[in-house]
């Protein structure tokens, strides 16, 4: 569902759905000056640069594939996200062996697992014991990262899963209440009016106004996409991002919640990727803040059947910070 803003740089403009995209070559991003060297931001490099690769090909159902990913495993790190969207595009749960084998099922042969990277953690040296005394109760710090492997459902065989409760399509259910108390979390005023139209919604900053008669399913992500102008785009960030940029952003934005509920969403506009030009370090920034918001829409307004299957104890998920 095509998403765009006729709004101007002006701070206080607001942003309007379902008006005309614009393309643009460039990105006012700020260019990020240095790359980090750790495994956190190289698992981010390499999946970045696979999906540029990819569209360059002509392959935009990458890209649709990533951004599924951000609605399925929306509680994992971004560069866990990104790699496992690399290695299994179809991937829909994922856990570890173990874990995989307390639910009854069991990875098939030949399968190949999808590496991620899980925190090692554990306490400091201390110079002294006086020091070690004086810091016993110090609380356990990050000390690096190492790969572990976690397969898709589709590669294990044995007892059934049970379903997610909201995995019902074009049924938004209880989720659009959930989302209307999140906004009143945020202080966010809805409300419903016909001068809008022919725009969906607009954001105002503070407010999001609807147009009234709209499907149950097309007023929800209608809604996440103005949400996701209000937590995006409504500070500082909106200086450094073109009208195009938001509005790509948001419609991300609002096809993650939407599949992450069981909406039918189609597929992700390739508009999103074409104004980067190639800049990696923008598309991963760009991608990082669609997943970021996405998953703290989603985390406000789902409540999960049953815990989501992750690695065990000892293949924990990486959180890249």
């Amino acid at each position: 569902m095509p998403y765009a803003s006729s709004s101007t740089a002006a701070t206080t403009a607001p942003h309007r759905k379902n008006a005309a995209l614009r393309s643009t070559s460039e990105s006012p991003y700020q260019q990020r000056t240095t790359q980090k060297d750790n495994p956190t931001q190289q698992l981010i490099k390499q999946a970045v640069d696979y999906l540029l690769k990819q569209l360059e090909a002509g392959k935009s159902e990458t890209l649709t594939a990533y951004l599924a990913a951000m609605a399925r495993f929306h509680s994992y790190s971004f560069g866990n996200i990104l790699a496992i969207a690399r290695q299994r595009p179809t991937a829909s749960r994922v856990a570890g062996f173990s874990t995989w084998k307390e639910l009854g099922r069991f990875v098939k042969r030949s399968e190949k697992g999808i590496q991620i990277l899980a925190p090692i953690v554990g306490h400091p040296r201390r110079k002294n014991d006086q020091e070690q005394r004086a810091d016993e109760k110090s609380r356990p710090v990050l000390i690096g990262f190492r790969a572990v492997y976690v397969f898709d459902v589709a590669q294990t065989e044995g007892a059934d899963l049970p379903e997610f409760e909201h995995n019902i399509t074009g049924d938004v259910r209880e989720h659009r209440d959930r989302l209307i108390a999140f906004l009143a979390g945020q202080d966010i005023a809805l409300d419903y009016t016909e001068n809008i139209a022919p725009a969906l919604g607009v954001s105002y900053g503070g407010k999001i106004a609807l147009l009234p008669g709209q499907s149950k399913a097309e007023e929800f992500v209608t809604l996440v996409h103005e949400v996701a102008h209000e937590l995006l785009h409504k500070t500082d960030r909106r200086t450094k991002t073109t009208a195009t940029v938001r509005e790509t952003e948001a419609e991300a934005v609002a096809f993650i919640v939407g599949q992450g509920i069981g909406l039918e969403m189609g597929r992700a506009s390739s508009d999103y990727i074409q104004m980067y030009a190639g800049n990696a370090a923008l598309l991963a920034e760009s991608l990082e803040v669609v997943q970021r918001t996405s998953a703290v829409i989603l985390g406000a307004i789902t409540v999960e059947a049953v815990p989501e299957a992750t690695p065990a104890a000892e293949e924990p998920v990486a959180e890249v910070a």
